[in-house]
């Protein structure tokens, strides 16, 4: 076990070191500073910008560079549509997969769309390798979409006073093309050389030790596995995603998929400072996410390595954990490591079945969703931080006399409004859906696998997980029905593009303003006592709108089964 507890010491510890040099990386890129790269990457994009008739040179105002991020999702999602409903009969079926129905068909593209990868249909039966490509491609876009958006918000906090926020379209192609692709490219190698498959061929016809006929599904997963974790999207190749001993065959393939999916979300936070020359904000921020993110971790840790009580009264060894749903290989700890952090970082990805653990690991699951700015996923956890860095600069102005200030720019009615709309929305969307599908049976009941306060928690899981843009479920859900297809499906567009939509309003709001220079009645937002404030509002925010439907899910079962 000691063993284990290290090997996740070690996980984070890589991540937090590549994620400082990550972000100085992509600091500089955004800020169009030389990079060792730009003689390999300059050539292409050039090209890129030739036959697509962009001019990267054109300012955008915040308007404008929304309406480009959701035209061109927009043509993304037709396309995706399309392709998975009619995949019986385009090229790339080796498998002869049949065609989705519409509901999951608008389920599954909305879903890729936007950085959530939820599944509702297992990966070896449910789409062609021509699907699986475009997917992988939704992959790419969407996280480059989140991380391009974000960029908009640092250029708006560069300057003093400006409508110019850079160019949405070259904030984009510069993420794929000096970002994901390059490091993809090195998790797919690691991944090949480890056993993973990158083929495009059919079903391999082996015969098992017992003797039996199996049929296994291959296909070219190192390339999907690696950018559905760089790019913190989660869905997987295979229908039991990372916990499937062809996605991550080994500890080595579970460190390299456990340190991809934090890198970017680390080295964003990074990159703020760096961008913007405050890299006591940034340390400041990324200890109050990283103290966020072991208040949920350590808990889980500690539940799932103690074990299940009632296996131990049935006369089971329990000395390695609570096993259920995991797998051998990686261990109870280091996979109630991965649960956390997959939810934190919004990735959504499991190497063990969130369905199977403690109750009150679910909890933190959940709250790790709930809470969605612990890290988050690439560019949106950064969106979704910000917000509550307006209201905590709000409050405390308010309490201490001042006028409430953020990078010279005060924070004014517009702003909380905006602010408060988009705080609120993610806890509604959650609690409406789950109160809607408990309420009419056929919708919830009849096809939960669970019944009681877990089948409660499984409706919760799956909204919340949709809202925080995840993807992961309890998979004792029966969820490829219209009701969930067209809901879920719902609550993951409106979800997506609020929240990314809200702060660079904000943003593009302040940028407007006229400089205040800094005095001695600023309030400084870089320093322990506003980081701590910032967390306050983060956990009052989280308590007041989910613990009564905790209550009613992994709470009570926690008290139902284990209290004696």
């Amino acid at each position: 076990m000691n063993t284990e507890i290290l090997g996740i010491i070690a996980m984070f510890a890589i991540t937090l070191v590549m994620g400082i040099f990550l972000g100085k990386y992509i600091a500089d890129v955004y800020g169009y500073k030389k990079t060792f790269l730009d003689a390999i990457f300059q050539p292409v994009e050039n090209f890129i910008y030739k036959i697509s008739g962009i001019n990267p040179n054109r300012q955008m105002t915040w308007k404008q560079n929304m309406f480009a991020m959701l035209t061109i999702n927009l043509v993304w999602f037709i396309i995706g549509f399309v392709i998975l409903s009619t995949q019986f009969w385009l090229p790339l079926n080796p498998d002869g997969n049949p065609n989705m129905s519409p509901d999951l068909a608008f389920n599954t593209a909305i879903s890729f769309l936007v950085n959530c990868n939820l599944q509702h249909y297992s990966g070896e039966t449910g789409v062609s390798y021509l699907n699986q490509l475009y997917l992988m491609f939704l992959q790419f876009v969407t996280a480059a979409t989140g991380m391009a958006a974000m960029a908009v918000l640092f250029k708006a906090f560069k300057e003093k006073t400006t409508t110019e926020l850079g160019n949405f379209y070259d904030f984009f192609t510069k993420s794929v093309i000096r970002i994901l692709i390059p490091i993809s490219i090195i998790v797919a190698f690691i991944l090949s050389a480890n056993g993973t498959p990158m083929t495009f061929e059919g079903k391999d016809h082996i015969i098992t030790l017992e003797g039996q006929k199996v049929d296994v599904s291959r296909g070219p997963a190192a390339a999907f596995i690696a950018i559905k974790h760089l790019g913190t999207n989660g869905g997987g190749f295979f229908g039991a995603n990372s916990a499937h001993p062809l996605e991550n065959p080994n500890y080595l393939t579970n460190i390299t998929e456990m340190v991809t999916q934090m890198a970017i979300p680390f080295a964003l936070v990074f990159a703020l400072g760096f961008y913007l020359k405050k890299r006591k904000l940034s340390w400041t921020i990324f200890t109050v996410m990283t103290i966020g993110f072991l208040a949920l971790t350590v808990p889980t840790i500690i539940n799932e390595t103690n074990g299940n009580p009632l296996i131990t009264e049935m006369g089971a060894d329990r000395h390695l954990g609570a096993m259920e749903g995991k797998e051998i290989r990686f261990g109870s700890a280091a996979s109630g490591y991965w649960s956390i952090a997959t939810t934190v970082i919004s990735t959504g990805s499991v190497n063990a079945m969130h369905d199977s653990m403690m109750p009150l690991s679910g909890m933190n699951q959940l709250l790790a969703m709930m809470i969605n700015c612990f890290y988050g996923g690439c560019g949106v956890g950064i969106l979704n931080y910000f917000i509550f860095i307006i209201l905590a600069v709000f409050m405390s102005g308010l309490m201490v006399g001042r006028t409430p200030e953020f990078m010279g720019k005060k924070i004014e009615a517009k702003e909380m409004k905006i602010a408060m709309i988009v705080a609120l929305f993610h806890p509604f969307l959650i609690l409406v859906g789950t109160a809607l599908t408990a309420y009419f049976p056929e919708f919830g009941a009849k096809t939960l696998n669970n019944p009681g306060f877990h089948g409660f928690s499984e409706t919760l899981y799956e909204f919340t997980s949709s809202s925080a843009n995840n993807g992961s479920g309890f998979e004792g859900l029966g969820d490829n029905t219209p009701w969930w297809n067209i809901s879920t499906g719902i609550v993951l567009l409106f979800s997506r593009f609020i929240p990314i939509i809200g702060p660079i309003a904000i943003a593009g709001c302040l940028a407007q303003k006229k400089f205040i220079p800094e005095s001695s009645g600023t309030l400084k937002t870089d320093t322990a006592t506003f980081g701590f404030m910032t967390l306050a509002v983060i956990l009052l925010i989280a308590a007041l709108s989910f613990f009564p439907a905790l209550t009613l899910g992994p709470i009570a079962e926690q008290l139902q089964y284990f209290s004696k």
